[in-house]
């Protein structure tokens, strides 16, 4: 493989599935722990024209490269729920006049509780929606508003029995834990609130202090690392104990409803991004892997969406290959194929040898040639994983 970024020729580009990621960036209120592209909605959003925009965006993505078929498609935010469900269906159909969806396309909508509306997702799922992720983060309502949310326990419960009157047998809820003054015991109250509720998957992860937030600026009182690790170790039987598998540092899911489009990044598959801050990964036909990222703020994306919006673009070098795979990999419980290296990233066994040699004597890693995969103490160790495979490292 060249310096350039161009990989190996064993890399098949047609093998590799494209999934489609769409940001809404508007939210009620911006949560205190929140470092996504979110915007706090201080006028009317003009909803339709912000869907012309996502369908000018997606239409010159496509033009840069030939797309046969969407295998997924997430619609994330901030808070898409606020949009109605016919500017949702005008989307798909958008998208689906465009390129084909496959035929047993996976196509999920986050909703916030306190947006939920019973005729909206009705709408969505006639729409086409087939998965609903709701952002619960908690059953308890003073947690509830220590995070900022905009929703109490009631309105979950009832945005969850709407999603299933509504039709939607593939239900996603998002739990957080260590919360502000959270104790082990009400963290697991918690969880077994959201699993008696019967999801089919939940996003079961710690709340971390980010920069750029008002948590960071302003920490809360959060538990100590010792409580923290009791009530993940908890966390985990309760969930195994239930029959929801961990699959991902923090996705557990029943049977066989794990997320297909969060798989597809693990698996460093690519994904068209479109709308505000919306971020994007394709490898062209010679191989090269590109990232590329669009305008954060909603009137500049508006502005520039008919010429792509691109806010950056970026070749991904040869020396940032190895570390990028494995940043997503090695989040799965499962790891992933030998062949991913070459089939996904272009490269051979001898370009990570050495850091993949010294993983494995540490014990973060499986020993199984197989595989890619981390072990229980590489998961609980991650970011000291990831580094072994840093280029400087």
């Amino acid at each position: 493989m060249s310096g350039d970024g161009v990989a190996s020729p064993t890399l098949i580009v047609a093998d590799i599935p494209v999934s489609l990621y769409v940001h809404i960036p508007w939210c009620v209120r911006k949560c205190p722990y929140c470092d996504f592209n979110s915007h706090a909605v201080v006028t009317e959003i003009d909803q339709a024209a912000y869907i012309d925009a996502l369908l000018s965006d997606f239409v010159i993505e496509c033009g840069r490269q030939p797309l046969n078929e969407i295998h997924s498609i997430f619609i994330g935010g901030g808070t898409p729920s606020l949009f109605d469900e016919q500017q949702i269906g005008r989307l798909l159909e958008g998208v689906n006049r465009r390129v084909a969806l496959s035929a047993d396309i996976e196509i999920t909508l986050e909703a916030n509780p306190g947006t939920a509306e019973a005729r909206r997702f009705a709408g969505y799922r006639a729409a086409g929606v087939n998965r609903l992720s709701i952002g619960v983060q908690s059953f308890d309502d003073a947690k509830l508003s220590a995070l900022g949310r905009i929703h109490n326990s009631a309105e979950a419960r009832s945005a969850i029995a709407m999603a299933r009157a509504a039709g939607f047998d593939n239900l996603n809820l998002d739990l957080m834990y260590a919360l502000p003054a959270q104790t082990s015991d009400e963290a697991l109250s918690d969880l077994n609130t959201a699993i008696d509720l019967g999801p089919t998957h939940l996003s079961w992860y710690q709340l971390t202090l980010e920069p750029n937030t008002l948590f960071h600026h302003k920490p809360p009182s959060l538990p100590g690392d010792d409580e923290v690790a009791d009530m993940m170790d908890a966390g985990l039987q309760r969930l195994d104990e239930t029959g929801f598998r961990r699959y991902e540092i923090s996705a557990y899911a029943s049977s066989d409803r794990q997320c297909r489009h969060n798989l597809n990044y693990w698996r460093f598959g690519d994904y068209i991004g479109i709308g505000a801050g919306a971020h994007g990964k394709r490898t062209e036909r010679a191989g090269r892997i590109w990232r590329r990222s669009k305008q954060r703020q909603p009137a500049a994306y508006l502005a520039q969406a008919a010429r792509g919006a691109v806010l950056s673009e970026s070749l991904v070098a040869r020396d940032s290959l190895g570390v990028e795979f494995f940043l997503n990999a090695l989040r799965l419980v499962d790891g992933v194929p030998l062949g991913f290296l070459a089939d996904r990233a272009g490269l051979t066994l001898d370009d990570v040898a050495e850091p993949l040699c010294e993983a494995r004597r540490c014990g973060l890693m499986d020993p199984d040639p197989a595989v890619l995969r981390p072990t229980r103490l590489g998961l609980d160790f991650l970011n000291d994983l990831l580094a072994i495979f840093e280029p400087d490292a």
